[in-house]
């Protein structure tokens, strides 16, 4: 039996973030696309992630008309609490940036309402493929080969263009040949444990805590839900914290002089993530073009990756709209550029909140001190305040 063959404009590879806001840009463009997807639909709407979405992103997906349930049920924060010196310190965003606001929204939500209107309107996702490979991209006729089961036939679809929206360790990237593409990469030596638990809210908007023993992060979830964070050795075992360990350091780090106290409940899942920075340059070969994390990964402390996963597909979804009503290619010859100039700069934002809200043990005393100074001078400086603030909420789209 041969390989059946089918046709579309753009094949995209990945149904996490990047993926289904570029099937939904170029759906209302008038141009086909179709998702192709190893995991299952179950998969992707189950791991759960959490999600601060940037002003400009909330109003991206009320404009799409995907929002409705976002404005329903996510948190709108008009600021954040830096917390050091068992004091707090809060940053107001929306004073500092004209109105702007964050909205507290899971990323598995959000795929859920993604994959939900993108079905409705009729888009192609194949879930649970196999053996994805990349082909022909150097030609007008890149195509993707895969199986929709693992023992299944293989199928192609040839494309004008291929979207890489695929993760950090999809086959995208690795189809861009090793000397043509320049990685950057920052290990971190520390990772984040992370807990949900069934608990009411502590406070109304995200407490980012400095302590002697390591960072931690208060977030609401809901309000009977709640995520915490705390920093520890990214190579430990999580069956070395249990729960009465966590809450006994969740409680030191947040601790106050100002008679807070930490609510705690049940904790339903915790586990470790390593943390890391991570930028491929270039973002195109041929008629592929990487997106999200297939690109480029922050940590989580600069809450940028699903929005700059977001910037990219907008960037080339405005691309491949003027290639096909226009003719015009000067939009995917710079792609690459274009993203990248907004992808360091969310880099370097994420690098600054880590660095200045984590210890290390090669940490020196020189180094210690300057840390400190950079949050009492971000915290007493308007100008600084402003700065932090603006790339929080999210710097301006072109």
């Amino acid at each position: 039996m041969g390989t059946t063959v089918e046709r579309t404009q753009v094949g995209i590879v990945g149904a996490g973030p990047a993926g289904l806001f570029l099937a939904h840009m170029l759906h209302r463009q008038g141009i086909a696309s179709v998702i192709v997807e190893s995991r299952t639909r179950e998969e992707i709407e189950g791991t759960i992630r959490a999600g601060v979405l940037e002003q400009w992103t909330v109003d991206l997906m009320n404009a799409m008309g995907l929002g409705d349930r976002m404005m329903r049920e996510g948190h709108f924060h008009s600021g954040i609490t830096l917390r050091f010196d068992r004091r707090s310190h809060h940053i107001d965003m929306a004073g500092l940036t004209g109105g702007k606001r964050v909205t507290v929204y899971a990323q598995h939500e959000v795929i859920k309402d993604l994959v939900a209107a993108r079905l409705a309107d009729g888009g192609d996702i194949r879930f649970g493929v196999s053996g994805t490979s990349l082909h022909g991209l150097d030609g007008d006729r890149p195509s993707i080969r895969y199986r929709r089961t693992p023992d299944g036939p293989e199928e192609e679809l040839r494309c004008d263009f291929i979207a890489g929206c695929d993760g950090f360790h999809g086959p995208s990237r690795q189809a861009i040949p090793a000397a043509l593409r320049t990685e950057y990469q920052k290990i971190y030596p520390f990772g984040w444990l992370g807990i949900l638990c069934n608990a009411p809210p502590s406070h109304h908007e995200l407490i980012y805590a400095s302590h002697e023993r390591g960072f931690s992060l208060l977030s609401t979830r809901s309000p009977e839900v709640q995520r915490l964070y705390i920093q520890c050795d990214p190579t430990d075992d999580i069956a070395n914290w249990s729960d009465d360990r966590i809450w006994a350091e969740l409680h030191t780090r947040l601790e106050t002089v100002e008679g807070w106290s930490l609510k705690e409940g049940p904790i339903f899942q915790k586990g470790i993530i390593a943390m890391r920075s991570f930028v491929c340059d270039t973002m195109r070969h041929g008629r592929l073009f990487l997106a999200g994390d297939a690109a480029h990964i922050v940590p989580p402390t600069g809450a940028k990756g699903l929005n700059l996963a977001v910037a990219d597909v907008l960037v080339l979804a405005r691309a491949l709209d003027a290639f096909y009503r226009e003719g015009r290619s000067d939009g995917l010859d710079g792609y690459s550029a274009t993203a990248l100039r907004r992808i360091w700069k969310a880099e370097r934002f994420s690098w600054y909140m880590t660095t200045m809200l984590h210890r290390t043990e090669e940490e020196t005393p020189f180094e210690r001190r300057i840390r400190q100074a950079e949050l009492d001078y971000v915290t007493s400086s308007r100008a600084a305040a402003t700065a932090l603030a603006e790339n929080y909420v999210g710097l301006a789209f072109d």
